[in-house]
């Protein structure tokens, strides 16, 4: 009696396992409902500068040498302990590719991951070692005057930071992701393939919830990486936005990006250690844990499935395209997820080639308290931008007068033609230099400038009420035409000017 009861206990009990397992089976599709994929299936690695621009400058090593090899040691990390990612280079040798080249190389890959890696620099320091006594001329008579004899000595400027795109740049990274990625979107596991509408409003806002969640995703990473650092006993200057010339590449890629500085290559100790083995290997593994952390944080908590998005309108012949523009600009944006993994790029892979270009750009601006702010200061991220930094061009006006309306006129003609010359000057890529920088604002004509002999350009920066320019000579095509005007402006007397190249980096004169 008790052996028929036994049976039956365990028939039954192997009854409700077999059922169990068949019904979980069946609601999921034969997947495994406590696994996800792979969030990250390409990383790919920048090294910064390379070829005819070789970046910042030590006392004997330059850049484009320490980002190359660091990059290297880190693609070898992640192929041999990541079997199941694949690492893409923007170079693997002394190579030069424009910034444009590096995203286009990167969005060709259909990269889940952007790490540029970059070295940092200061101009050396002006320090008084001692004082002499010459005599000058003071009318008819001569006169003994004590002069200082000044040094330069390297900056003490040290540590490592990390920078994702600014808050600014949004719009940029929005039309990354309609460039750049498939004009077709998989909407779950059962659907097909069904051509995006981009004058559907729910493509617009299936594109911001998407940048929304890589900008989650670069802010996460970046503070990963500074942490790896700190642990290390390098010292952190923090995870930052940043909107300066040279960032092109973060807004440029259609995935997640940091640019990380790894250290002061004008420093000589931190020279020294970028460039031994053991410092290169220690640079690259602190940032290889960082993505082997943001690996394993995706892979557990999960990502937003498509049925969290938006449906969008496929177009179809019988579609008709919407007429009223607005209500694309109107349009609220999806509210943001947390951490969501590069499958839903996978499962979405939605830029629209769109037409409507202006889509992003009527959009208004998030306020300051919005939500951006709100992740970035609970995330302790320093902004480095400035919100309402602008070029101003020089005016051509020789005197310092008021001119008349006819005169006021033609000054602001000339002051477009300038800017123009500006936007050229950031357009073509071609190098400058950065003569001088005063709370003064000189004319183009200004007797200051009449002996260099050059296009000059003038960058406002503002600060509440204070402002400060920058003076730039403009359009050298080639270092080498950048570095004799440079030698030259140093022999008039403008002695801390500097070479800034083609990505706004600054570079120091070639002998």
């Amino acid at each position: 009696m008790r052996s028929m009861r036994r049976k039956r206990f365990w028939i039954f009990s192997l009854g409700t396992v077999l059922v169990s397992s068949l019904f979980i089976y069946a609601t999921t599709g034969g997947k495994k409902p406590w696994r996800h994929d792979t969030p990250i299936h390409t990383i790919v690695i920048d090294a910064g500068h390379g070829g005819e621009d070789p970046g910042a400058r030590g006392s004997y090593s330059t850049e484009k040498q320490v980002t190359l090899a660091v990059a290297l040691k880190l693609g070898k990390l992640i192929e041999d302990n990541m079997p199941d990612v694949k690492v893409v280079y923007t170079r693997t040798t002394d190579r030069f590719d424009d910034v444009h080249r590096k995203a286009e190389i990167a969005n060709d890959a259909h990269g889940d991951l952007f790490v540029s890696i970059h070295c940092n620099s200061t101009a050396k320091i002006r320090k008084v070692v001692n004082y002499r006594t010459v005599v000058r001329k003071k009318g008819k008579r001569k006169v003994t005057v004590r002069e200082p004899v000044y040094a330069y000595f390297p900056s003490e400027a040290k540590g490592t930071e990390t920078y994702i795109w600014a808050t600014s740049k949004n719009n940029a990274k929005l039309e990354s992701l309609k460039q750049h990625s498939s004009s077709v979107i998989v909407l779950d596991d059962d659907s097909t393939r069904a051509n995006m509408d981009p004058t559907d409003p729910t493509t617009f806002i299936m594109l911001n919830t998407l940048r929304n969640a890589y900008f989650d995703q670069s802010l996460r990473l970046s503070g990963l990486i500074e942490d790896e650092f700190t642990k290390t006993g390098r010292l952190s200057r923090g995870a930052r936005q940043r909107n300066e010339k040279g960032i092109w590449v973060l807004s440029g890629t259609a995935m997640p990006s940091v640019l990380v500085e790894v250290g002061f290559i004008s420093n000589p100790e931190e020279e020294d250690f970028l460039n031994s083995q053991e410092g290169q290997m220690a640079t690259a593994t602190s940032i290889y844990k960082a993505i082997q952390r943001y690996k394993e944080e995706l892979e557990r908590f999960g990502a937003p499935t498509s049925n969290d998005l938006p449906t969008p309108t496929t177009r179809s012949k019988k579609h008709a395209p919407v007429k009223d523009k607005t209500m694309l600009a109107s349009a609220t944006p999806a509210k943001r997820t947390p951490a969501p993994q590069s499958s839903l790029r996978n499962k979405m892979e939605t830029a629209a080639h769109s037409k409507q270009s202006d889509m992003a750009s009527t959009r208004k601006p998030a306020k300051p308290g919005g939500a951006a702010s709100r992740t970035t200061s609970r995330t302790s991220v320093a902004a480095t931008v400035r919100g309402k930094q602008g070029k101003e061009v020089l005016a051509s006006s020789r005197s310092g007068k008021k001119a008349p309306p006819a005169a006021a006129s033609r000054d602001k003609l000339r002051e477009r033609t300038h800017e123009n010359i500006a936007n050229a000057v950031a357009a073509t890529g071609s190098y400058r230099i950065q003569v001088m920088t005063s709370p003064e604002s000189y004319t183009p004509h200004a007797q200051v400038f009449a002996k260099l002999k050059a296009t000059i350009v003038k960058e406002t920066i503002s600060s509440g009420r204070k402002k400060v320019y920058k003076y730039y000579c403009v359009n050298y095509k080639t270092f080498a035409q950048a570095n004799t005007a440079l030698r030259n402006a140093k022999k008039l007397g403008f002695k801390d000017a500097f070479i800034i190249d083609r990505n706004g980096s600054r570079l120091e004169a070639r002998r």
